[in-house]
């Protein structure tokens, strides 16, 4: 960690949050994307027999691996995080296979939100598409069980560092300049613990560099944290989470054993005003 963490108080950004029962809304979606809404929590959002299917297409995965990026945790699928854009494309298209089948012959709930938000963003002259380059493509998500067995289960991060570093042979790193949109379905979760914590802080550059994370965003000190009003979302299986990734957000610790805490995650964001990108 940078030995000045603790000289300046972290900003305080006050979130506009929104939490509801039902289908999650294209025009939600849009707002987010735009920064006028912080975070959306929809409740009871896709059915709960698709949620038991992907969580045990996922435990039966012969494509689930182990982190081995300092993130604990096992996963389905690819994550740009600490990769360059030849190792991360690559890795997508191996791993495309494997996605595709958490949803078998499923109604994939993922796909669905994708195609309705291209649909409504044509409309409005925006083409909304997969992050690509010469070595493949990204996925529309990928499938993380985090088991970091701390404090936290996935200890407190921002998603934007990542993508600012991303390095210029991603496209994606354009998205750093507006919202980093991170979207999440929960097909699984613990009994106790496993929610969703958000900050009132969106770090800047300068605030990374305190934390001596600047090309990770990943972890925050509680230390740094201690001061910084938040905001827990209670998760259950079926509800979908929409946020923007800028803010400091990480999940909070859970048991060992028991159910599993499963997320199927993407991101995405304006790269141009008529050009929007999604990844893993």
């Amino acid at each position: 960690m940078g030995t000045d963490q603790a000289s300046q108080a972290p900003a305080i950004s006050p979130p506009t949050i929104r939490e509801r029962t039902g289908s999650i809304s294209t025009d939600e979606i849009v707002s987010v994307l735009k920064g006028e809404i912080t975070a959306l929590h929809v409740k009871q959002a896709f059915s709960t027999q698709i949620a038991e299917e992907i969580t045990a297409n996922f435990v039966d995965s012969p494509g689930l691996r182990e982190r081995k990026d300092g993130v604990s945790g096992q996963y389905v699928g690819a994550s740009h995080y600490r990769k360059d854009a030849a190792s991360y494309f690559a890795e997508s298209e191996t791993a495309r296979p494997h996605v595709d089948a958490l949803f078998g012959n499923l109604v994939d709930p993922v796909r669905a939100l994708f195609d309705a938000l291209k649909r409504e963003l044509h409309k409005q002259g925006t083409e909304l598409r997969l992050a690509r380059s010469a070595h493949g493509q990204a996925n529309v998500c990928r499938a993380l069980s985090w088991s970091d067995g701390g404090t936290y289960a996935l200890q407190p991060h921002d998603d934007v560092a990542q993508v600012l570093c991303a390095g210029s042979d991603y496209e994606l790193s354009a998205v750093a300049i507006n919202t980093v949109a991170a979207l999440n379905f929960y097909p699984s979760m613990a009994e106790e613990g496993g929610n969703l914590r958000l900050w009132y802080h969106k770090p800047l550059v300068t605030d990374r560099k305190s934390q001596g994370v600047e090309t990770t965003g990943y972890p925050y000190s509680a230390a740094y944290l201690e001061d910084v009003p938040c905001r827990e979302f209670q998760l259950e299986v079926g509800d979908i989470a929409l946020i923007d990734g800028g803010f400091v957000h990480g999940v909070t610790r859970q048991p060992r054993n028991g159910k599993r805490r499963l997320v199927l995650n993407s991101f995405f964001g304006f790269a141009r005003p008529d050009l929007v990108l999604w990844w893993t």
